[in-house]
């Protein structure tokens, strides 16, 4: 099953690469045929931010398994280890039902939208969408098993706080003790 879990993260960060490397190709490719041959490529803006979309909820999901997105924890470090695995429990709890919020209304709007054209490509709206609906999906996975790994004593008491305080932090070297 881990493999399964390693071999999907190592896809989404692909894509993310593909997706960035052709909204440069996109943009860049835009620029110089505008400015240089008074031409353009029509459908660079919609597309571009159409794939700027999916990488950031791609990139989320990836940031959602690592614990990568920064958030306060002033509060929870002073709690004693039953405070903060109850902290942990209820904060994944409301994430949970948020994911899935997201995804219940990113399906709405898929479905919605699934039979309306964009002008410059004239791809399915519905595509523009799906970005909520494999997110909220992914994270779902990720936190329900997170609740269980809680629920089940998996997790150690250091790692009850699910936050980045700071990326600088993450990767000084006097964070790793001198070392990276």
């Amino acid at each position: 099953m881990n493999a399964v879990v390693e071999a999907y993260f190592r896809l989404l960060r692909a894509v993310i690469a593909v997706l960035l490397a052709v909204m440069v190709v996109l943009v860049f490719g835009n620029v110089v045929l505008r400015y240089g041959f008074n031409s353009g490529i029509v459908i660079s803006e919609e597309l571009s931010r159409w794939l700027f979309v999916w990488m950031v909820f791609l990139g989320a999901i990836i940031g959602m398994k690592e614990h990568a997105h920064l958030g306060v924890d002033t509060l929870v470090k002073v709690l004693p280890p039953l405070g903060r695995k109850v902290c942990y429990g209820v904060s994944h709890a409301l994430m949970l039902y948020a994911s899935m919020l997201l995804t219940e209304g990113s399906w709405k709007q898929t479905v919605l939208n699934w039979d309306t054209v964009a002008p410059a490509s004239g791809l399915s709206v519905g595509l523009f969408y799906a970005a909520g609906i494999v997110f909220g999906a992914s994270s779902c996975v990720i936190i329900a098993y997170e609740l269980y790994r809680l629920a089940t004593g998996q997790i150690p008491d250091a790692d009850l706080i699910a936050v980045s305080e700071s990326e600088e932090l993450t990767h000084s070297p006097d964070a790793a003790g001198g070392k990276l």
